[in-house]
């Protein structure tokens, strides 16, 4: 059986992939199997409902809430709320599941579906496999008044901004930024809990239509905000994508501020503060070696994981860190929030700003950036890519020359016929060098058949 939920829920081309049939029938489904691990008994089943801004995401929701409340379980609507806040008012609101419907920074095109446990956390992967293994399945329908009630929930995003300001202790009076907040989800929660923490903010990209979601804009696409940033004069821009579990950030002359950069940031602040559980923080492997080393230098363990947010999650559940993120700014602070969240990681790092009177560009120079080449080697047989003898020994080599002063990294991609190879070291030529002759090896050693 091909496998409906990859990484971050199911998702797809929406009404060609992923249609109104199939979000019912996973609805139905995902109810059946919480149903039956208890997470329902002894009161009426409740589940919460929200969506980004694609108009796709109106049909899938009328589907969600079609098969839930066909399974016995009352639906509130929450409207447009980034996934974070979906989680939140799961938790909030006694939910026994959440669903939030997002495609997060694809094009407006894509959409997918997320369903999320009690408490608002992700779904493990064994519940996943049983609702993938009911679809289809025979059922008892309930009748008259064991059906679902629905009904709209008004105060979702007034209550989500509200908890995210609460997170942070000192006011961001003084302080101008422009939030670019990608015609997504987070266009009405994101400025609202920026001017209620004390900020004065400029929203770019908060008019959504329906169509022009991540169009051009939000963290995929900074070109606007490095503009907006300089023509307001403001302090730092910030930009969110589509369902706002992540963000990027500008400095206040228009340069970059990265993931890595950003969890630098907090890292160094949490542990001022003594807060930073264990002294540690939780990276990817594909977090630059500048970050480590920044890290390291400042007392503060880095423990890294695979490529992907779930993976980071995973390891701060399990070893009790509370911070971890990807370069990608997917930042989680699990203190304050389950997932992800974009606008709580922007009030953080402002409140940062706020406390030490210092600029973002000053705060971020914590870390040097060390030139990063990624090659994509197709065509190729990935699996043997940890195995292959005379790349093992190129590697080496290479390894051997950089020292400390690098690192290089293989990765043979989840979905693809590729092999990536990552290289870092002091000065673009020398890792566009390292990495051009390991890609020729790659090329060599691991020809198709």
């Amino acid at each position: 059986m091909t496998r409906l939920f990859g990484t971050d829920g199911v998702r797809g081309l929406a009404n060609a992939d992923l249609t109104a049939e199939l979000a019912l029938d996973l609805s139905v489904c995902a109810a059946h199997v919480l149903a039956d691990r208890g997470e329902f008994e002894g009161h009426r089943p409740l589940a919460v409902v929200g969506r980004d801004t694609r108009i796709s995401g109106q049909f899938l929701e009328a589907a969600v809430v079609a098969g839930l409340a066909s399974a016995g379980v009352d639906v509130l609507l929450l409207g447009v709320l980034p996934t974070p806040g979906v989680a939140y008012m799961t938790d909030r609101l006694g939910a026994g599941l959440g669903v939030m419907l997002s495609a997060s920074h694809n094009p407006m095109p894509d959409n997918g579906i997320k369903f999320l446990a009690r408490g608002g956390h992700k779904l493990d992967d064994a519940i996943e496999i049983a609702i993938e293994r009911r679809m289809g399945e025979p059922w008892q329908r309930p009748t008259g008044g064991s059906v679902g009630r629905v009904r709209t929930y008004e105060t979702a995003v007034e209550e989500y901004a509200a908890h995210l300001e609460s997170t942070i202790s000192h006011p961001l009076v003084g302080l101008k930024v422009v939030l670019d907040c990608a015609e997504g989800a987070a266009h009405a929660a994101g400025p609202r809990a920026l001017e209620d923490a004390g900020a004065t903010v400029v929203a770019i990209h908060a008019d959504p239509d329906g169509l022009n979601i991540n169009d051009n804009c939000g963290s995929t696409h900074l070109g606007d905000l490095q503009k907006a940033v300089v023509e307001h004069g403001a302090h730092a821009g910030f930009a969110l994508d589509g369902d706002a579990d992540r963000c990027l950030a500008v400095d206040a002359e228009g340069n970059v501020v990265d993931g890595d950069q950003i969890l630098a940031i907090l890292s160094l602040s949490l542990l001022e503060q003594g807060r930073l559980a264990k002294d540690t923080v939780v990276a990817t492997v594909m977090s630059n070696l500048g970050f480590v080393q920044a890290m390291r230098a400042g007392g503060v363990g880095v423990r890294q994981t695979k490529v992907g947010d779930r993976y980071v999650l995973e390891a701060m559940k399990i070893s009790g860190y509370n911070l971890g993120g990807e370069q990608s700014g997917h930042v989680i602070l699990s203190d304050h929030a389950t997932t992800g969240d974009g606008i709580l990681t922007t009030l953080h790092v402002m409140e940062r700003m706020a406390t030490t009177g210092r600029s973002l560009a000053d705060l971020a120079s914590v870390m040097s950036r060390l030139p990063q080449v990624l090659l994509n080697v197709s065509g190729v047989d990935k699996s043997r890519a940890d195995e292959d003898a005379v790349l093992a020994a190129a590697v080496a080599e290479e390894e051997a020359v950089l020292g400390e002063r690098g690192r290089i990294l293989l990765r043979p991609s989840g979905t693809e016929p590729i092999v990536r190879v990552m290289v870092e070291a002091p000065t673009e030529d020398e890792a566009q060098g390292v990495a051009s002759r390991l890609a020729d090896v790659v090329r060599t050693q691991l020809t198709l058949p």
